[in-house]
């Protein structure tokens, strides 16, 4: 059997074991098979040197686990702080509102700093240099995001009273 036929009855064979063994640690079918599928393509892609392809396949879908929960983690920490800050200005703010969508919701220009800022917890100078932007100006961003932030929520409480 060629490795091309080996690798075609591995995928067949192993690959919804493999789903459903990730679709027991996350949350969606869609993380599981895309967690999966990226071990299978990092297989792919070390072929000729794995020993043991379902031992490696484990492996690197048990790290991609364990990124996609740190992932639900920052996430997580980042709503709870974009809400808090948010609330401090605006008290009477709905504990029901959805940051994500306002997030997702922001100018590209703005977006960008706060999802890499709060979601993933890079420093400013970092942010910066990822951006091709000045610390200021990231700064300045991060500032008017939280603005419209507020605003917005300002204008869900309005509409829920």
């Amino acid at each position: 059997m060629s490795g091309a036929d080996e690798a075609e009855a591995l995928f067949e064979d192993f690959y919804p074991r493999l789903a459903g063994w990730c679709r027991g640690l996350v949350e969606s079918d869609a993380a599981a098979h895309d967690i999966a599928s990226e071990a299978f393509t990092r297989l792919w892609s070390r072929w000729s040197s794995v020993e043991r392809p379902e031992a490696y396949l484990f492996g690197v879908a048990a790290n991609l686990v364990k990124d996609h929960w740190r992932g639900r983690d920052r996430e997580r920490r980042a709503t709870r702080h974009l809400s808090a800050a948010a609330k401090e200005h605006s008290p009477a703010a709905d504990d029901g509102f959805d940051v994500r969508s306002l997030v997702e919701d922001l100018p590209d220009r703005l977006r960008a700093p706060v999802l890499l800022y709060y979601y993933a917890g890079l420093p400013v100078n970092e942010i910066a240099t990822a951006l091709r932007r000045r610390p200021g100006t990231v700064k300045s961003d991060l500032h008017r995001a939280r603005q419209r932030l507020r605003i917005a929520l300002r204008g869900l409480h309005d509409t829920t009273t």
